[in-house]
């Protein structure tokens, strides 16, 4: 019978005397583990490139649409008790505040007041909890600049807070005779009142010693947006009035009551926004710096 196996195969010896492969022989050449191999063992090893550095505003869209996306989940029942909150507060003003100037401060106060519940209070308890329980460790093993991880979640509480402020400023509107006229102004202060408030709060959460220290530092911030913000300027006393003027939100507040006016000072509303812009810039900075202390201790 014919074999099928080639004639100089049969009873061929590997290469290697004890039996090697040709491919074993070669990388054992000279003694060193892969000098001949061509690119094997510590001669010849060339290290894996490392994956480019992720840039900011990718990074920034990932967290913002992950943050959303929890806040969405977790956030509606408190968003609704952020909501009925500042409506009461403006119906129990409404037995003492008749119109002018002090109905169109309460209106805009208890408008901003959800942004401050939302971005302060509840931003700084998640920091404080995400320092407490190590997940600010999870977020620096991954590639994401500090600034995107305080940008992405500040945007999306402050993003979180639009129907309830909108819902607000209308019904305030409607119960105090105000007019609906320029609330379009409420598409510029939702934002910079909810970046300043997100910033500080994100602030107050990364340097709180202890979660129950940032819960409580939310709180009073929250309280000072109500008090400092809700009640007209004109009635605090001096020094309270001068603590007013350090508030973030207050900037929001005033630039929101000034276009409830028939013929609005459109310079004053715009000053008062730049100032809100500053703040906010000032706080998520001091919030990004806050992130990179918490994350390297």
């Amino acid at each position: 019978m014919t074999s099928i196996v080639p004639d100089h195969a049969v009873g061929a010896v590997p290469p290697g005397t004890d039996g090697r492969t040709a491919d074993a022989v070669r990388i054992a050449g000279d003694g060193r583990n892969g000098t001949a191999g061509g690119g094997y063992g510590d001669g010849g090893a060339v290290p894996a490139p490392l994956a480019p550095r992720a840039r900011l505003f990718p990074s920034l869209a990932a967290v913002y649409r992950a943050q959303l996306s929890r806040a969405r989940v977790a956030r509606i029942p408190l968003l609704f008790v952020a909501t009925f909150q500042s409506i009461g507060i403006m119906v129990l003003m409404r037995g003492v505040v008749d119109g002018g100037s002090e109905a169109r401060a309460v209106v805009a106060g208890s408008s901003v007041l959800v942004v401050a519940f939302v971005a302060l209070n509840l931003l700084a308890q998640y920091f404080g909890q995400l320092r407490a329980g190590g997940g600010l460790d999870h977020y620096a093993t991954l590639p994401v600049p500090p600034a995107a991880v305080v940008l992405g979640a500040a945007g999306a509480y402050a993003s979180f807070t639009v129907p309830g402020t909108v819902v607000t400023a209308v019904t305030g509107s409607v119960m105090f005779g105000l007019p609906l006229t320029h609330l379009w102004v409420l598409a510029a202060v939702i934002p910079l009142s909810g970046a300043a408030l997100s910033g500080l709060g994100a602030a107050l959460g990364l340097l709180a010693p202890r979660q129950e220290l940032a819960t409580l530092l939310g709180q009073l911030g929250m309280s000072a947006a109500l008090l400092l913000g809700v009640l007209p300027a004109d009635r605090l006393p001096a020094p309270i009035d001068w603590a007013r003027d350090l508030l973030p939100s207050t900037y929001g507040v005033e630039a929101l009551s000034r276009s409830f006016d028939t013929s609005p000072d459109w310079a004053a509303v715009a000053l008062d926004l730049g100032v809100c812009a500053a703040v906010g810039v000032l706080a998520l900075a001091a919030a990004t710096w806050a992130y990179r202390r918490a994350a390297v201790r």
